[in-house]
C-alpha cells in the first residue's frame, strides 16, 4: 500500500515524465531579479546532452507562447521531443515574461547584452550539473544572435541557429518597412536607423514611427544594431547547424544561406514547408499564420530528427 501511495504522489506532482524523464523547475539568480525555467531531464540515471532553448524576440515565454497573440507551444514540444530521444533541455521565461516578470528591467535601461549575459549565466549553472554530459545552445529567431555571442563568452559543445537573421537589425527593419511606409516615412526610418547604428539617439520622431523608434527604446536599439550575425558566427569554432524553414514568413531562407556562407564549416538545413514557429504550413499567409495560435499542432518531424542527428554526432 505504501508503494502504491508513493507512486500516486509522484504522478500527481507533475515531476514524472516517462520512465526516467521528468520536468524540473530551475531558477537563475541575477543582479536584477530571478529568472525561471524548466529543465526536461531525459534520463535521471545517466548523463545526457542538454540543449538550452533561447527564445525569440518579443514577450515570448518558455513554451514559445506570447499572450493571446501567439500560442504555439513550440519550445515545449521541442523539449518533449528531444527528451524522447535521450536529450535533455532547458527552456526559460525571458525577463519580464511569465514567472520571470519580476526580473524586468526598465525599458530605458535595457540593453541587448542583458539577454546575452543571461544565457552565459544559465550555461555556467548547467556546467556544474553532473547530470549533463555536454551543452548545446539552440537560438530561435532573435535567440540565434543572442546565442552566437553567448557561445563566444563560454565554451559550448555545439550551436544551433533556428530561423536566425543573417542581417543586422537595421537591415532587417529597412526590408520590413519598405513596402509598408510612404516614401517620406521610409526615408525617415532609414535616417533614424543610420543614426542609431552610429550610436546617436534621435530626438525628433514622426508620430507614425514613434512606437518603433520612441526615445526609451533607442538605447536598446543602439546596443542591438551593432551586432552583425554574419560577423558573429565567424567567431565560433564549435560545431554549427543552421536551420530555416522554406515557408517562414518572418525570416526567409536567404538569411540562413548568408550565415552558412559566412561560416564554411557550418551545416545548412532548409526544411520544406516549415514556418517560423516550426510547424508545417503553406506559404499562403492566412493559413501560415493560423499555426501561430494552435498549440496542438506538432513540430515538423524533420526538425527533431536533424537536431538529434547533429547532437549524436558531436556530443561528448
Amino acid at each position: 500500500m505504501k508503494i502504491l501511495i508513493f507512486t500516486l504522489l509522484l504522478l500527481s506532482s507533475g515531476l514524472v515524465y516517462g520512465q526516467n524523464q521528468f520536468n524540473e523547475i530551475i531558477t537563475l539568480n541575477t543582479a536584477t531579479g530571478t529568472l525561471y525555467g524548466t529543465i526536461t531531464v531525459a534520463d535521471s540515471l545517466h548523463p545526457t546532452p542538454i540543449v538550452i532553448i533561447i527564445p525569440g524576440s518579443g514577450p515570448t515565454d518558455q513554451n514559445g507562447n506570447s499572450g493571446m497573440a501567439m500560442h504555439t507551444n513550440a519550445y515545449k514540444l521541442l523539449a518533449e521531443a528531444l527528451a524522447q530521444n535521450n536529450i535533455s533541455s532547458l527552456r526559460y521565461d525571458k525577463r519580464g515574461i511569465g514567472k520571470s516578470y519580476k526580473a524586468a528591467i526598465e525599458q530605458h535601461d535595457l540593453r541587448f547584452e542583458v539577454f546575452i549575459d543571461d544565457v552565459v549565466l544559465w550555461l555556467k549553472q548547467l556546467k556544474s550539473d553532473k547530470r549533463f554530459s555536454s551543452i548545446y545552445l539552440a537560438g530561435h529567431s532573435q535567440g540565434s544572435l543572442i546565442g552566437m555571442v553567448a557561445a563566444q563568452k563560454t565554451a559550448v559543445d555545439g550551436f544551433i541557429s533556428i530561423a536566425g537573421a543573417g542581417y543586422s537589425i537595421d537591415k532587417v527593419l529597412e526590408t520590413q518597412l519598405k513596402d509598408k511606409l510612404s516614401d517620406s516615412l521610409y526615408q525617415e526610418s532609414v535616417d533614424i536607423l543610420s543614426s542609431l547604428k552610429e550610436g546617436q539617439k534621435v530626438d525628433s520622431v514622426s508620430p507614425w514611427l514613434y512606437n518603433l523608434f520612441r526615445p526609451a527604446i533607442q538605447p536598446y536599439m543602439i546596443s542591438w544594431i551593432k551586432y552583425a550575425p554574419c560577423e558573429e558566427i565567424q567567431k565560433l569554432t564549435t560545431p554549427l547547424l543552421i536551420i530555416n524553414g522554406t515557408t517562414d514568413l518572418q525570416v526567409s531562407v536567404d538569411n540562413a544561406e548568408r550565415l552558412h556562407e559566412a561560416s564554411e564549416e557550418s551545416q545548412l538545413l532548409l526544411i520544406e514547408n516549415m514556418n517560423h514557429v516550426l510547424k508545417e504550413a503553406p506559404i499562403e499567409q492566412k493559413a501560415n499564420m493560423a499555426t501561430y495560435i494552435d498549440g496542438q499542432l506538432p513540430l515538423v518531424p524533420k526538425l527533431v530528427d536533424e537536431l538529434v542527428l547533429f547532437i549524436s554526432k558531436t556530443k561528448k
